[in-house]
């Protein structure tokens, strides 16, 4: 695929005012700003943030309880989406190579048979995430990083310029998250815009150069070191733990524009 425009070029994505929830009960408000295309994007915060339901919100799982979210020049067709784990039934009886080919569904059809070329972009996916010869093997009988490559594998063949991936590192061995962190870096440099959910800041500081920090409303956005202060992730979990100051106090914030 053609490299995409860098970051810093052109919007992708804008949040309006933004408020995601379930039965109207807010789990992410007012959240305002833009992302870039080609931007590599973490998104932290404490447990019960709102980081997975920001993901749900761009996906179009999630309709917003007050204001949008604006995509430019996107469609939601165009967007690869890595769910959790936890919410995939491994004891489907399904094989590692049909399981990989759900990720040519919105270009082919469910029911839509598989010529040659399409057989071999799904050989070409399963060999660059290492599951060579693991074709014919049943998802329920794959380790959690071997499931999380096949995920992967189905995100190569979505060629998707928008990539979302909620917690794409957990409960997996060492060498999955090398291999498949590799994979998001040539994502990156390909110009496909890519935004992760994470847990592990360390990682976060090694591989994403920008990061939005969440709990409930934006704490912080913008680069990094910055955003992963130490006085900004006190501010974070005061906010998840009902400690904070009002909503409309004064936070911290980068150079950039909130989002």
């Amino acid at each position: 695929m053609k490299p995409r425009a860098r970051a810093g070029s052109e919007v992708l994505l804008r949040f309006d005012n933004l408020t995601l929830g379930y039965d109207r009960h807010p789990a992410v408000h007012h959240l305002r700003g833009e992302i870039v295309t080609g931007s590599l994007l973490a998104i932290v915060g404490p447990n019960g943030a709102g980081k997975s339901t920001l993901l749900k919100g761009i996906a179009g799982e999630l309709r917003p309880l007050q204001g949008g979210i604006e995509l430019r020049g996107l469609q939601r067709r165009q967007i690869a989406y890595l769910t959790q784990q936890a919410t995939l039934d491994s004891s489907f009886p399904i094989i590692v190579h049909d399981f990989v080919a759900m990720g040519l569904w919105r270009e082919i059809g469910a029911f839509a048979g598989l010529n040659h070329l399409l057989r071999r972009r799904i050989a070409e996916a399963i060999a660059r995430v290492g599951l060579c010869g693991l074709e014919t093997r049943p998802i329920g009988s794959l380790s959690g990083g071997q499931l999380q490559r096949a995920l992967f594998a189905r995100v190569l063949l979505q060629d998707a310029p928008l990539v979302l991936l909620d917690e794409p590192y957990g409960a997996i061995d060492a060498a999955s998250v090398r291999d498949l962190a590799a994979l998001v870096r040539q994502w990156h440099n390909e110009g496909r815009t890519v935004i992760a959910v994470l847990h592990d800041l360390e990682h976060v500081r090694q591989e994403y150069p920008e990061t939005l920090l969440l709990a409930r409303e934006l704490v912080a956005r913008g680069d990094t070191a910055n955003v992963l202060s130490d006085a900004n992730l006190l501010r974070a979990r005061q906010l998840a733990e009902g400690r904070g100051e009002d909503q409309a106090a004064a936070i911290c914030h980068s150079d950039h524009d909130a989002a």
